[in-house]
């Protein structure tokens, strides 16, 4: 593949490096690499068909909890995260949107590394004139200084939630969600 030399470059190298420890998630990662490597407006919302999003798996103090937020416009139990916006620096994108989704700040990245990554699709909201499109959103593993949060506009809610209770939520956690808590961090906890 044809990593370009442009601002894509590095991250490029950076899921090369996730599919080389993650082999068992190649086939997801390679099309958001084949994506990247082939769209150069990837990390704008502009980009009709899809774009690069950040989110973190953000952990508790005590690493037993992880918070998600019931999202204002897809009604599910997610991740905070969001849109790049132009910026190539996706763990940059992904502290920033958690921070601002959650009101906590001083949050610690517990690796540069990618933690996980998914592509799913975003409906269709006519109304705004917002097509069907996807999200190729890149997942680092974070830790927060403290549990007490703020709600922002994004959100219908917000919550510490343990592996247990997430199977249990109403309205349900995204799949995705369920599959990162599966991952269970290095440190052995959630």
């Amino acid at each position: 593949m044809n990593i370009p030399q442009d601002k894509r470059s590095t991250f490029c190298r950076q899921l090369s490096d996730y599919i080389a420890r993650h082999p068992e998630r190649s086939d997801v990662a390679n099309r958001v690499l084949d994506f990247v490597c082939s769209t150069p407006d990837c990390f704008e919302r502009s980009h009709a068909a899809g774009h690069i999003t950040g989110s973190v798996w953000l952990l508790n103090p005590q690493g037993n909890k992880a918070l998600l937020t019931l999202h204002r416009k897809l009604k599910l139990w997610v991740q905070p995260g969001g849109h790049a916006d132009g910026d190539h620096d996706v763990l940059r994108v992904a502290m920033r949107e958690a921070e601002e989704e959650s009101g906590i700040g001083h949050l610690t990245a517990l690796s540069p590394d990618i933690y996980d990554i998914d592509i799913h699709v975003i409906p269709a909201r006519p109304a705004c004139g917002e097509p069907e499109h996807l999200h190729y959103d890149i997942r680092y593993l974070v830790q927060a200084p403290h549990e007490d949060y703020r709600i922002s506009d994004e959100s219908d809610a917000l919550g510490w939630f343990t592996c247990d209770e997430l199977h249990q939520l109403t309205p349900p956690a995204d799949e995705a969600v369920l599959r990162l808590a599966a991952l269970r961090p290095a440190a052995g906890k959630m």
